[in-house]
């Protein structure tokens, strides 16, 4: 993303975390003359041992000179986690990994993860590369989701699709909170590639297609590998319980497995079976 974007969305993530954390969790009084949740921008900068004008100056996305120490001493203070002190380093540092031109635009997955994919009959699973392009599926994820092998790749974006499609929409009980775990992912990886434009671009675009992108976006969370517990309510198969564990595949390519684990003593499984024996 280009400068601006990048101090844009860096000042948005420290307003949100800073709105996260209660006075009394961080030892100070809350006082009854609060406005707004959370600490004031003052408190942080108390807690990181700044002055209050940098940090204001910071969390309003202007262009100044930041260390690695302080960045370490703000992310104290907001009591983030790993993956979001990693996103806080991205966005305030400017510093990503070296990418090639290609990296996003890896389309195919080697044949020991398509193995793998194979050999999981009874647990949807989809394997996307770093910009959420789905690169591969099994069989089970075709009976859950949608048949994939109908949507050309350029439009098979994980994200787009769980915004685009009805039936995506439908099939998740709490949509939103099937959406958030997938924002939370792409979060991660917009952080992490801070010098491709490519991601900045594609924010821009969701929110003009999807009237909830920008709310849920500016609230997601940001983290790598979220565990997700999703109930669907499939159009034939009816109530469906799910574990959502999604896995990064270390390589030059950046691919990420999403697995879709049937809950333990739920007849998930059993739905599932029968759904891919009626179409055999």
């Amino acid at each position: 993303m280009n400068k601006n974007a990048r101090l844009q969305a860096l000042s948005t993530f420290l307003k949100n975390q800073r709105a996260k954390i209660s006075p009394e969790s961080v030892g100070l009084v809350a006082g009854v003359r609060r406005r707004t949740p959370g600490l004031r921008r003052e408190e942080v900068a108390q807690l990181a041992g700044v002055s209050t004008t940098w940090y204001t100056w910071l969390e309003q996305g202007r262009d100044i000179t930041v260390s690695k120490s302080v960045v370490d001493a703000i992310a104290t203070a907001l009591q983030l986690t790993v993956d979001e002190q990693k996103y806080l380093h991205s966005l305030a540092l400017g510093a990503g990994p070296v990418i090639s031109k290609n990296t996003g635009e890896i389309t195919e997955i080697p044949p020991s993860l398509q193995k793998i994919l194979q050999e999981l009959h009874f647990c949807p699973t989809i394997v996307s590369n770093s910009r959420s392009h789905i690169l591969g599926w099994n069989a089970a994820a075709s009976h859950v989701f949608l048949d994939f092998n109908q949507i050309p790749y350029e439009e098979r974006n994980l994200l787009g699709l769980i915004f685009t499609r009805k039936e995506l929409q439908r099939l998740a009980v709490n949509w939103e909170h099937f959406a958030s775990g997938f924002l939370s992912i792409f979060r991660a990886s917009y952080g992490q590639y801070v010098e491709d434009e490519w991601y900045s671009q594609f924010v821009e675009k969701m929110k003009t297609v999807h009237p909830d992108f920008q709310r849920l976006w500016e609230q997601s969370e940001v983290s790598s590998a979220p565990e997700v517990y999703i109930e669907f309510r499939h159009a034939k198969a009816g109530k469906m319980l799910f574990h959502l564990t999604s896995l990064q595949v270390h390589g030059s390519g950046d691919l990420r497995c999403s697995i879709y684990t049937p809950v333990p003593q739920s007849t998930t499984e059993a739905k599932l079976r029968k759904l891919m024996e009626e179409v055999l």
